[in-house]
């Protein structure tokens, strides 16, 4: 079963941009990234599946269930974190944590207790007293307390420091090998890039790519490097282009017989042909729409 499945969801503010026909498919046990910048549409898509706006058009499941007709049991099913959250900030936050776990009906103080400790957060400070940082350790207490099937986290690691995001990450990865999903949105590629299998890539509402992140990564780039080429290459598919004394390096997305008959005409004392990273990728998706 589908952790989360959409059919050309879609959100519209007015005349303003939500996200448009979004169809996608995030498969139970996943590690999923949800990769674009702010205002992608990324927050909104997230609202959309814990039920907390409707749908303009389209629809989606989490879990089996549609998000309209059960909203309240899909919340129940899962650890929501949002990019900001916000608490009652006079109670303390051993409080505030019992507070959550008697909302969804479940003792989950020994729970807490071992989540706290992980992330070194004082359960008998104030929450108006605590800095960004120990805010968003609280967030995570109480997404991950009750032990849901899915977790849906929207810019999780803002705020912890890399110790904490550490951490973090390491009591999802836990939860992913008990078999929960994890659906990460995120603009921090590098994230995306360590812990995901598969991530999709969001564009001005629209979806412009879904697949594994090697093959994201891959993408039919290749980054070039050269070093003493006596002019430069003249070749189809160049972006990113870079000079820097007598090296020079770009990204190049055609034919590979091409760049090699090219790089040979122009001559060279050196040539390293790699793989780009995620972030690279992801930025050619941006600069054209497309790839």
């Amino acid at each position: 079963m589908d952790a989360i499945r959409t059919d050309r969801l879609t959100k519209t503010y007015g005349r303003a941009r939500g996200i448009t026909e979004l169809s996608l498919a995030v498969e139970e046990g996943e590690f999923f990234g949800f990769i674009g910048p702010n205002g992608a549409g990324k927050s909104t898509t997230i609202r959309l599946l814990l039920g907390l706006i409707s749908p303009t058009g389209g629809g989606a499941r989490v879990l089996g269930k549609d998000i309209v007709k059960d909203r309240t049991a899909i919340l129940a099913e899962v650890g929501y974190l949002p990019s900001e959250a916000a608490f009652y900030g006079g109670m303390r936050v051993r409080e505030l944590l019992e507070y959550s776990a008697k909302l969804r009906r479940k003792d989950c103080r020994e729970e807490a207790a071992r989540l706290c400790e992980r992330l070194e957060l004082d359960v008998t400070r104030k929450v108006n007293e605590l800095s960004l940082g120990n805010r968003k350790k609280v967030g995570i207490v109480c997404a991950m307390q009750h032990r849901p099937r899915l977790y849906i986290l929207d810019e999780p690691t803002s705020g912890l420091d890399p110790l904490m995001q550490e951490a973090f990450f390491g009591l999802l990865c836990e939860r992913n090998a008990e078999g929960a999903t994890v659906f990460l949105s995120s603009h921090v590629l590098p994230e995306v890039a360590r812990y995901c299998r598969r991530a999709a890539i969001i564009r001005e509402g629209r979806l412009l790519a879904c697949d594994s992140v090697e093959n994201l990564s891959g993408a039919g780039f290749k980054r070039v490097s050269l070093r003493g080429a006596k002019e430069m290459p003249r070749l189809d598919g160049v972006r990113d282009f870079k000079t820097d004394g007598d090296s020079m390096s770009f990204i190049y997305s055609g034919e590979p017989a091409a760049l090699i008959a090219e790089l040979a005409r122009v001559g060279l004392t050196d040539v390293s042909i790699t793989d780009p990273d995620l972030s690279e990728v992801f930025m050619h998706y941006y600069e054209g729409g497309n790839v």
